[in-house]
């Protein structure tokens, strides 16, 4: 059985409303791509399509690159969205882990991983949401998104929604920690109990998983022991919405100089240009905002010369509240060189959600991720920064 310690990060006074959000934008009962004429992807091309709700990405150390497709849900059980107006999500086993080869073939080298999507469009509200490598061995980050209680209902393998699983080259895993079960306990971000796993960080001798349920992140041991490594401090408020802000933490990787940096989704309405990525020491007791100008960042990746690419979902929000149209359905791909502001390498990207750099210094990220069919992965040949 996985050991909990105490958490002693706790931030009081962090709003439902804020989850709320985060459930709508990120656990994926909207599709926030609704213009495929608008997209401008560049120099990108595509790798892998036909891919089931695809989510984060890692290179093996032999150079394969995996991919986490979270899957197309099932028949059921099902129950209701937490997320107002979505309607019921079910239950099936079409998760996955696919690895793709330097000569383009695709395998599911792991199946049958639980899954939840909305009957309505096929978007996933539970699943698979990333996968990180240390060495050989794979973790693999199951999200939920919603009370932890709330699985034990639905059976099969629901049990593993919220964990981090730790795989074999061979495909077999098992159960390292369970996310959702710290957030259960110790609530750390404050607010009802609501666990959603996104991204995991694997260093020597701990994982660092982001939970945006739970606006906190949650260190993992060796031994499968928990505890929050760090909860990201509130945000300023923001008109009409004066009471201040919820971090949401996304994206979690190692710097150059081996602190922990950390990107921002941030609470409902993703006002344009209010994202940040923060650096947190490596034992988390400290944090500074590193670089600031973004939007809804999912996805952070360095590459060999210390320059930080930054994945956006949408565009956001943009004065004044509500807009005739509320500008989500873009997402972009950016690079901060040292030293300099950030600067657009990509546009016009559906429903991005994963970033990695390739052996080849290339970006690699998924696109198309709230489709059940149709998710594929891009490569973006980079140039170095000046």
């Amino acid at each position: 059985m996985t050991k909990h310690t105490d958490p002693s990060v706790r931030l009081p006074g962090t709003t439902e409303a804020g989850r709320t959000a985060l459930r709508s934008l990120l656990i994926l009962g909207l599709s926030l791509a609704p213009a495929a004429a608008m997209a401008d992807l560049g120099d990108a091309t595509t790798i892998a399509s036909g891919l089931a709700n695809p989510r984060g990405i890692a290179f093996a150390p032999n150079g394969a690159l995996y991919v986490a497709e979270a899957g197309s849900g099932g028949p059921g059980p099902c129950n209701l969205s937490p997320v107002p107006g979505n309607g019921p999500r079910c239950y099936g086993e079409t998760g996955s882990i696919t690895r793709i080869l330097g000569d383009g073939s695709v395998k599911r080298v792991l199946t049958g991983l639980p899954s939840m999507v909305l009957l309505r469009d096929g978007t996933v509200e539970g699943g698979v949401t990333d996968v990180a490598f240390f060495g050989t061995t794979a973790f693999v980050t199951m999200g939920w998104g919603g009370n932890p209680a709330d699985r034990a209902a639905l059976g099969g393998k629901s049990a593993l929604f919220g964990t981090l699983l730790q795989m074999a080259p061979s495909g077999t895993y098992k159960v390292l920690a369970d996310i959702a079960a710290h957030e259960a306990e110790f609530n750390p971000g404050g607010g009802n109990p609501d666990s959603n796993p996104y991204n995991t960080l694997a260093q020597p001798g701990r994982r660092i998983v982001v939970d945006p349920g739970a606006n906190a992140l949650v260190e993992v041991l060796a031994n499968g022991r928990t505890r929050t490594f760090a909860v990201p401090p509130r945000l300023p408020g923001l008109p009409p919405f004066m009471a201040g802000r919820e971090s949401v933490p996304t994206s979690v990787v190692e710097g150059p100089d081996g602190a922990i940096y950390v990107g921002q989704l941030t609470s409902f309405p993703f006002w344009q240009g209010t994202s940040s990525v923060l650096r947190f020491s490596s034992d988390g007791s400290t944090t500074e905002t590193y670089a600031t100008g973004f939007t809804a960042v999912v996805d952070l990746a360095f590459d060999t010369g210390g320059a930080l690419y930054v994945l956006e979902v949408a565009r956001g929000q943009a004065s004044p509240f509500p807009p005739p149209n509320p500008g989500l359905g873009i997402g972009r791909l950016l690079r901060v060189c040292p030293g300099s502001a950030p600067e657009v390498l990509l546009t016009g990207l559906d429903y991005a959600s994963g970033l990695a750099i390739g052996p080849d210094d290339a970006a690699y990220l998924t696109n198309r991720g709230a489709s059940p069919t149709d998710g594929e992965v891009l490569r973006l040949p980079l140039t170095p920064c000046p």
